[in-house]
C-alpha cells in the first residue's frame, strides 16, 4: 500500500494508529501543534485489551519499567491525617506517566513529523483530502484522521462545531508539577472542601510529583488555549483557602510552564467517519479523566482503525464502518463513568464524611479487586489484522 495518511496530533492515539498504519504498509505524517511531542500529562493506565496492544506492539516490558509504581488513593483532612485509604493496585493493569508512554510509541513508530503546524481547511473528494495548513504548504493525502484531543480541530472543520458534541460534565480540572516533599511517596493523596478536590500524586519510580486540582462549577467563557488565564480561574478557586497544603501545592502550579486546565467532558458522536476523515482517541469518545480509560480506548482505538483499513486493503468505506461497529461497545462502556466523580469531589461536607466513611471499609478494596478480575476476565482477545478479511 501506498497511500499517504495525515494524522492529526501527537497524542497516544495519533503515534500508535501512526505505528500500525506503517506496519501494514501505509505512509503516515503527523501533525502536531507543540514545537515537539508533549512530555507532560499525568499517569494513565495500560490495562485489559490495551495490554495485549502493546504487547504486540513490543513495548510492554518497556511500559512495565517505567510504571508509575501508585498504590492508591488516600484521604486526608486539614491536618493531614490520612481518613480513608484505597488500594488500586492491579497486577493485570500498569499505570505508566503519560509522557512516558507517548516517548515509547515514538521509538517504535516511523513516521514524518511536521511539528508547530496545524490544520486550516480541510477539502475532501473522490480521489483525496486536500489539507491546508497553518504553515507548511497544503498537501493531498488518502485519507485524515483527527487524534487531536477533545476540542479537536479536525472534528470542527469535518463534522461541526464543538459544542453539538462535548457534554460537559459539571466540573474543570487542572495538574501540574509539583513539590514531591508533600505528598507520600506511592499514593495519591487527596484533600476536600466540598465541591472541591485538591492532591498530590506521588509515583514511586519519579523524583517529579503531580498537584492536582478540582472543583464543581457551572459552565465558564474562556480560551481553552489560554493557560494564563487557565492560572486565574484556578487561583480565584483556590488561592483563598489555606487548609492542609493547598497554599504550596498552588504556588507550584502556578509556576509550572506545562500547567494543564481543562473541563470534565466527554464526546458523543454517533459516527467516528465522515467521508475520508476519521476520528480517533478522544477527539471521537473522550470519556473523560473520571473514567480512567483514556489510554485504554486510544491504543485499542487505534489499533483497531489501522487493523480494519489493513483489513479491507485500504478500502475506507468499509474499514470505517468496521472500526466503528467493532469499537463502539468498549466506548459506550468506559463512558459510564457512574460515581467517579462524586467521590473524588463530594459536594457537601456531610457527602465528604459518608464518602470517608465507606472507603474505609475492608469491603471497599475487595470489591475494587473483584471489579478488576471481573473486567480482565470478560475481555475478549483482539483480532489479528494481519491479513485482509475475507
Amino acid at each position: 500500500m501506498n497511500e499517504r495518511i495525515l494524522i492529526c496530533g501527537g497524542s497516544i492515539a495519533g503515534l500508535a494508529l501512526a505505528h500500525w498504519l506503517t506496519r501494514y504498509g501505509f505512509r503516515t505524517t503527523v501533525v502536531e501543534r507543540a514545537p515537539a511531542l508533549r512530555t507532560g500529562g499525568n499517569g494513565v493506565d495500560v490495562r485489559a485489551q490495551a495490554v495485549e496492544v502493546a504487547e504486540r506492539m513490543g513495548i510492554m516490558s518497556r511500559v512495565r519499567e517505567l510504571a508509575a509504581d501508585v498504590r492508591g488513593m488516600k484521604f486526608v483532612d486539614s491536618s493531614d491525617r490520612a481518613v480513608a485509604r484505597v488500594d488500586t493496585l492491579d497486577p493485570a493493569s500498569v499505570e505508566i506517566m503519560r509522557g512516558d508512554l507517548v516517548a515509547l510509541l515514538d521509538e517504535v513508530t516511523d513516521t514524518e513529523y511536521l511539528f508547530n503546524d496545524s490544520v486550516r481547511r480541510l477539502e475532501q473528494d473522490d480521489d483525496g483530502v486536500l489539507v491546508t495548513f497553518e504553515q507548511a504548504p497544503a498537501r493531498r493525502f488518502h485519507l485524515v484522521v483527527g487524534a487531536d484531543g477533545m476540542h479537536s480541530t479536525v472534528r470542527r472543520l469535518a463534522f461541526g462545531p464543538e459544542e453539538r458534541f462535548v457534554r460537559f460534565k459539571d466540573h474543570y480540572f487542572a495538574f501540574a508539577n509539583a513539590d514531591a516533599s508533600l505528598g507520600e511517596d506511592r499514593w495519591v493523596t487527596m484533600f476536600n472542601t466540598p465541591g472541591r478536590m485538591t492532591g498530590i500524586y506521588r509515583s514511586g519510580n519519579h523524583a517529579q510529583a503531580k498537584a492536582y486540582f478540582m472543583f464543581r462549577s457551572v459552565p465558564l467563557k474562556y480560551d481553552h488555549r489560554d493557560v494564563a488565564e487557565h492560572k486565574r480561574l484556578i487561583g480565584e478557586r483556590f488561592a483563598g483557602d489555606g487548609a492542609w497544603r493547598i497554599r504550596e501545592l498552588l504556588d507550584s502550579a502556578l509556576a509550572d510552564p506545562e500547567f494543564y486546565f481543562d473541563a470534565l467532558g466527554q464526546v458523543r458522536m454517533t459516527s467516528w467517519h465522515n467521508g475520508r476523515i476519521a476520528l480517533v482517541g478522544d477527539a471521537a469518545w473522550c470519556a473523560s479523566p473520571a473514567s480512567g480509560a483514556g489510554a485504554e480506548l486510544a491504543l485499542v482505538g487505534a489499533y483497531r482503525l489501522a487493523g480494519e483499513l489493513a483489513a479491507a486493503d485500504g478500502d475506507h468505506r468499509t474499514a470505517f464502518r468496521r472500526y466503528h461497529t467493532v469499537h463502539r461497545p468498549l466506548v459506550d462502556r468506559k463512558q459510564q463513568i457512574g460515581p467517579n466523580v462524586r467521590i473524588m469531589i463530594p459536594k457537601t461536607a456531610g457527602g465528604r464524611f459518608v464518602r470517608d466513611a465507606v472507603a474505609r471499609l475492608p469491603l471497599m478494596n475487595a470489591i475494587g479487586g473483584l471489579d478488576r478480575r471481573l473486567q480482565a476476565r470478560n475481555t475478549a482477545s483482539l483480532p489479528d489484522y494481519r491479513h485482509p478479511r475475507p
